[in-house]
């Protein structure tokens, strides 16, 4: 059979494929055990597509498919290996990483959040960062603290 004929792997498709790994925050991996739960299984899953990709026969086509989830392997390896389950808060006298603040802002508006891991956070669903900015001016903090976020101050109302 003539070489014309054959699919070879070229060095510029490779590269394509090999993804650059996905930052890693330089901040201590603080997580909730739920957090853990939750990169624990965003991992299997990782590995579940990487697996499935490796199933095409195509080699373009395999690397291809294969890069988002070989990275997102590396990624939640790597995070599920230097995560630090936190216990989970026992008291509500003071903000602190897992505990649900809420607050009122100087305009008016009362938002509540709960403080988790960076990999956990999601604002739309109720939940922050220990990392963002809102979340450290609120740490250390008891009721009825007004603390500044930004240009303007929030007022926290309950701590649970």
């Amino acid at each position: 059979m003539s070489v014309a004929f054959t699919k070879e792997e070229s060095a510029e498709t490779a590269s394509e494929t090999q993804l650059p790994d996905r930052a890693i925050s330089e901040h201590p991996n603080l997580v909730t055990s739920n957090g853990l739960n939750r990169l624990e299984h965003d991992l299997r899953e990782a590995k579940a597509a990487y697996e499935s990709a490796q199933q095409v026969e195509d080699v373009n086509e395999r690397r291809r498919l294969g890069a988002v989830p070989l990275r997102d392997v590396r990624y939640f390896t790597e995070r599920i290996r230097t995560a630090q389950v936190m216990p989970n808060q026992t008291t509500t006298d003071v903000v602190a990483f897992g505990s649900t603040v809420r607050f009122s802002r100087s305009d008016g508006r009362v938002e509540e959040y709960r403080i988790v891991g960076e990999d956990e956070a999601d604002p739309k669903a109720g939940s922050i960062s220990f990392a963002s900015p809102i979340a450290r001016s609120l740490m250390g903090k008891s009721m009825r603290d007004v603390v500044g976020a930004g240009d303007r101050e929030i007022e926290i109302l309950q701590i649970s």
